[in-house]
């Protein structure tokens, strides 16, 4: 996604499929057909809630009108939001809710089956209850989907995964089950940001 702005850098890998993601020879392309992105802030496209959840089958060149229409329904109920939605499904994406508009943005990016779904603070901009909804999402999306998710909420690090990675200053100081990190760290760094000593 940084590969256009001039002083933008990576150090390190970033590991799919055995292959490092950010090698010259890697098909960015294919590379964001497998890897779905759900941002900090619902982002839903200016077109009908049908079309946002069909616009990537559509980029990915399926052109079965009943193929589409299926993986559109299963996708929103993947997402726990046919049920809000069926009756008006060509009205705009825009006049739904925060919390319904960052589950459309969800239903949107799992309408590919991409290998990796990595979700950006993906309930920060969210009230509880729209909150509460996104997390029970990721605990059923789980199952189907390898979840990345990047928050700063520890809580909600600790309701909703199953292995928490703790970063700091970009770089990754601790990795293990979650309920080891939050309860018995292996390093000093880690336990001192769990205990809120800094950060």
């Amino acid at each position: 996604m940084n590969d256009l702005i001039p002083t933008s850098r990576v150090e390190g890998e970033v590991l799919l499929k055995d292959q490092n993601i950010y090698d010259s020879n890697v098909d960015v392309v294919a590379l964001r057909r497998d890897i779905g992105m759900v941002f900090q802030k619902p982002n839903p496209f200016p077109k009908s809630i049908f079309e946002n959840v069909a616009y990537g089958l559509r980029v990915n060149g399926v052109k079965n009108k009943a193929f589409i229409a299926e993986r559109v329904e299963k996708s929103l109920q993947e997402a726990a939001l046919w049920a809000e939605v069926k009756d008006r499904l060509y009205e705009s994406a825009l006049g739904l809710s925060g919390g319904q508009q960052q589950r459309l943005c969800i239903a949107r990016a799992t309408a590919v089956e991409p290998e990796v779904l990595l979700m950006d603070e993906p309930a920060s901009a969210l009230d509880p209850i729209a909150t509460q909804k996104i997390e029970e999402l990721i605990h059923k999306l789980k199952k189907t989907y390898m979840i990345i998710v990047v928050t700063h909420n520890m809580q909600q690090a600790a309701r909703v995964s199953d292995v928490t990675a703790f970063f700091y200053l970009g770089a990754l100081i601790e990795v293990d089950k979650t309920e080891t990190i939050f309860t018995r760290p292996s390093l000093q760094q880690t336990s001192d940001y769990i205990t809120g000593r800094f950060g």
